[in-house]
Parts: structure tokens; C-alpha cells; sequence
């Protein structure tokens, strides 16, 4: 009975201590005391450093410099979609390193879905929209996991940016059909002096026929009975009678006209640079074609620093972003030095076996090198979660287990969340401190947020260890 308990243990990875984090938020990990076999403690860090040396390069130049930007891009499912967990660590990083962007951002809203609060988008019209959770239909799903589109030729996205912090200079418009946006800083109204009938209201006054007000406003009856549907002569003091006219007046119509702006295109995305920091943007449509689809935008301003995207689609799978080839093409615009994986959840709660999430994410990554060749990567694993709120989720224990393992095999990155969040039995510990959602599988904001400090936590001390080697 010992030796199956040891197994099991050491399976799993739960012979570890509990940590104290920054402020007085505490991870209890799971452990288990067999006999007289000694526990080390686990320590916060990313394994295989060596896989992300040129994106820790690169981390060091524009510290010493001053100069340049490093990319990343972390894409995920639900987790990520709401950029609570990437958001803190875009802004640790921002803090340290600089901020030279906000990154991707996507107009979720106008996709009746949640997202980033950092920009606010308005449209004139509705957009249909499809998701990569669902069957293929053809539709133009790109790099937001979420394709936006329409056939409508007359439309505005306004863009204005919430947080001053994330003002930018230059910007992409990720969409997979070309020529068929425009981009406008600003408008201009036009005045057209128009005419239309002329309106006369009379209300009627206690003892007033309707051959009285005819006879006032030289006109008929009937005319009058027409214009307000009577179907007799009666009428009552208090009321109000339109009446018939033959004038007309002069109306002023206001039109707003958006100024184009030059933009230049490459493969994926329609760009332009401005000398002078923005805050809005509007993107019209181009009234000479009729099918209009997004896939995102890309905001940076000219400072150097850290730019981080965050891309995640609610329920989203290894499996659906393979679903879509334009997701890994279009992933070029981003021009990342680090892509960041966080996936796994929604695979455990279809209960897949560990080796087709294994091979599925293999697959997912060598689409992301194939695109991207140069690009560096780092795996999280899924963090510890319940099965109907009650029953621990064995299966991304495995996952963990097995990205570790794949990681290790094939010269990839990884941080052990999974271990950091405290394991398979940490979820209602976790959900007393305040850090799980009710469903417990999804966190609280403070829940995110503490995943990014011991995210940025570790992968520092693995940037300060590569500064004292090299």
C-alpha cells in the first residue's frame, strides 16, 4: 500500500513544500509525508532555460541600451482571453524593461465576447463573427481565434484607447483580404442645406370648428381631416391638428467625412506610422468592395521596451487553432522573439488522453516554427483545477507532466504552473485565499494576477542567472 501511495506521489509531482509569496498571499503545495523519504522544496523557475537564450540576449541588450523592442505573444484559451494573467505581465515587464507597446488587441466586444479593457471599440454597424472553437465553415478565422466580417460597404470602427499608457504611434490591421479598409485620424463635417415640407401644429381652443382653422391657415376641411386621419368634423379643445402646407423650409444635414490616411500593405496587414502619439483611429470601410473580415491589430509606439500581445479564445484547443492555417501565418505580424503557449484546460475537460494533447501540441508548435523560424518558445503548464467543482483534475496533472517531459525532449521552455498554483489538491485551499472563480476552474482576477507575479518571478531569476553566467 506504501509503494503504491509513493508512486502515485511521485507521479504526480506533489512532494513539495508550501511557498511564501510577494505580499501575504501563500500557495499551500500539496504534500504528502512517506516513511523517512526526504522532500525538496520546489522551486519557482522556467526548466530548460537554455531554449529561450537569444530572447534573455535580447532582454539584455535593451536593458543595457536603451534601444529596440522585444516581442511576445502569449496565446491561450479562457485563461488568456480576458488578459488578466498576460496583463500583469506585460506590466511587470513594461516596468522593468520599458513599455514600447500595448501589442495585439482585438475588438471582443463587437464579438459579443469578453476582453482586454486597455481599448474601447464602437461600430456603426453589427458584425457577424465566427470562433475557432467551432467546425471549419470556411470563414476567415486568423490570429484573434475570432474572425469579425461583414458585407456591408458603409461602416465605422472607431478605436480609442482607454489607458494613456498604451498610446501609439504605429499600427496593423490583420485582416486576410486586401484593400478593403481605410484608416482616418480624423473627420470633418459637412453641411448640406436640403429643404422639406413645412409643419403647422395648431391646438384647438374651446369653441373652435374646423372651418374656423381652414379658414385661418387658408386651406380645406378636408385637407385638414386627411392630414390627421378624422373621420368626422368633431373636434376637441386641447388637442393638437397638424396642418396641411404647401411651404417648405430649409433643414441643414450634417455628414461626417473621414480623411484617408496613407497606409502601406505587406502580406497580412495594412500599416501606418505616426510621428505624433495617438489615442483614436477610426477604420472605414473601402466602398469598392463588399466583404470585409478582421483578425486584430497591432499597436506599438516608438519607445523601446517590451511589447506583449495576449491572444485567447474562450474554450479554445491545440486542435482548434490547427483547425485555421491563416492563425499561424498571420502570426508573422507580430514579429515575435517569444511565443508563450498556455493551453491544456479545455483538452482536460474533454478528458483527452494525455498523448493526443501531447501530439497535438507538437503539431501546434511546429506550425509556429514553420511560420516563424527564429522565434523562441516557452509552455506553461494548465493550472490545477475540479471536475463539477468537486473533483480533482487528474488530467492536467498529466498534461504537466508530459509538457515537462516533451520540453525537456525537444529543446522547449517551460514554467511549471501547474506545481506553482499548488498541484491537484490546491483548488479549494486556493478558493478560501480568494484566488478561484466559483466554477473552480477559472480564477479571480487576484488569482491571474498571482499567476503573472510568479511568472515574471521566475522567468527574472532566469534572466539574472543567464546576466552572471555570460
Amino acid at each position: 500500500m506504501k509503494n503504491s501511495i509513493l508512486f502515485f506521489c511521485l507521479a504526480f509531482g506533489q512532494f513539495i513544500l508550501g511557498q511564501t509569496l510577494s505580499d501575504t498571499t501563500k500557495i499551500e503545495i500539496d504534500s504528502v509525508s512517506i516513511d523517512t523519504i526526504s522532500v525538496v522544496e520546489f522551486k519557482n523557475e522556467i526548466h530548460n532555460a537554455k531554449a529561450i537564450k537569444r530572447f534573455l540576449q535580447k532582454l539584455d541588450s535593451i536593458e543595457i541600451t536603451k534601444k529596440n523592442k522585444v516581442r511576445i505573444v502569449h496565446i491561450g484559451d479562457s485563461h488568456i482571453q480576458a488578459d488578466l494573467f498576460s496583463g500583469k505581465m506585460r506590466s511587470l515587464l513594461q516596468n522593468k524593461f520599458g513599455n514600447a507597446g500595448l501589442g495585439f488587441t482585438f475588438p471582443y466586444n463587437l464579438a459579443s465576447t469578453n476582453g482586454s479593457h486597455y481599448i474601447k471599440y464602437s461600430s456603426s454597424i453589427s458584425f457577424l463573427n465566427q470562433r475557432n472553437v467551432k467546425p471549419n465553415e470556411g470563414k476567415p478565422v486568423g490570429l484573434s481565434g475570432i474572425a469579425l466580417y461583414s458585407d456591408e460597404n458603409d461602416f465605422v470602427v472607431e478605436l480609442n484607447v482607454r489607458d494613456r499608457s498604451y498610446a501609439f504611434n504605429s499600427i496593423k490591421i490583420v485582416a486576410p483580404i486586401k484593400g478593403n479598409f481605410n484608416l482616418a485620424k480624423t473627420s470633418k463635417n459637412i453641411v448640406m442645406v436640403s429643404s422639406k415640407p413645412k409643419v403647422i401644429y395648431h391646438k384647438i381652443k374651446s369653441g373652435e370648428a374646423l372651418s374656423i382653422i381652414a379658414d385661418k391657415y387658408n386651406c380645406s376641411v378636408s385637407e385638414i381631416k386627411k392630414a390627421n386621419n378624422l373621420r368626422s368634423n368633431n373636434i376637441q379643445a386641447g388637442k393638437t391638428l397638424r396642418i396641411p402646407t404647401d411651404e417648405n423650409e430649409p433643414v441643414k444635414i450634417t455628414k461626417s467625412e473621414f480623411i484617408p490616411l496613407n497606409i502601406s500593405e505587406d502580406k497580412h496587414s495594412y500599416n501606418y506610422y505616426s510621428e505624433e502619439s495617438l489615442d483614436k483611429i477610426y477604420i472605414t470601410s473601402n466602398d469598392k468592395t463588399k466583404d470585409f473580415s478582421l483578425n486584430g491589430l497591432v499597436l506599438e509606439n516608438k519607445n523601446s521596451g517590451i511589447v506583449y500581445s495576449a491572444i485567447g479564445v474562450n474554450g479554445a484547443k491545440c486542435s482548434d487553432y490547427l483547425k485555421y492555417p491563416l492563425f499561424f501565418q498571420q502570426l508573422q505580424t507580430i514579429e515575435a522573439d517569444l511565443v508563450v503557449i498556455s493551453l491544456g484546460t479545455n483538452e482536460s475537460f474533454d478528458k483527452q488522453e494525455t498523448i493526443i494533447f501531447y501530439t497535438q501540441l507538437e503539431e501546434m508548435l511546429l506550425s509556429i516554427k514553420k511560420q516563424n523560424p527564429s522565434v523562441e518558445i516557452l509552455l506553461t503548464t494548465p493550472p490545477p483545477s475540479l471536475f463539477q467543482r468537486k473533483y480533482p483534475n487528474t488530467f492536467v496533472a498529466s498534461y504537466a507532466k508530459a509538457i515537462l517531459e516533451f520540453a525537456e525532449k525537444n529543446n522547449y521552455a517551460v514554467w511549471d504552473m501547474y506545481k506553482n498554483m499548488g498541484g491537484l489538491y490546491s483548488v479549494n485551499s486556493n478558493a478560501n485565499k480568494g484566488l478561484m472563480s466559483k466554477d473552480k476552474v477559472h480564477y479571480s482576477k487576484q488569482g491571474y494576477e498571482l499567476q503573472g507575479e510568479l511568472f515574471f518571478k521566475a522567468l527574472m531569476e532566469t534572466y539574472n542567472n543567464y546576466k552572471l553566467i555570460e
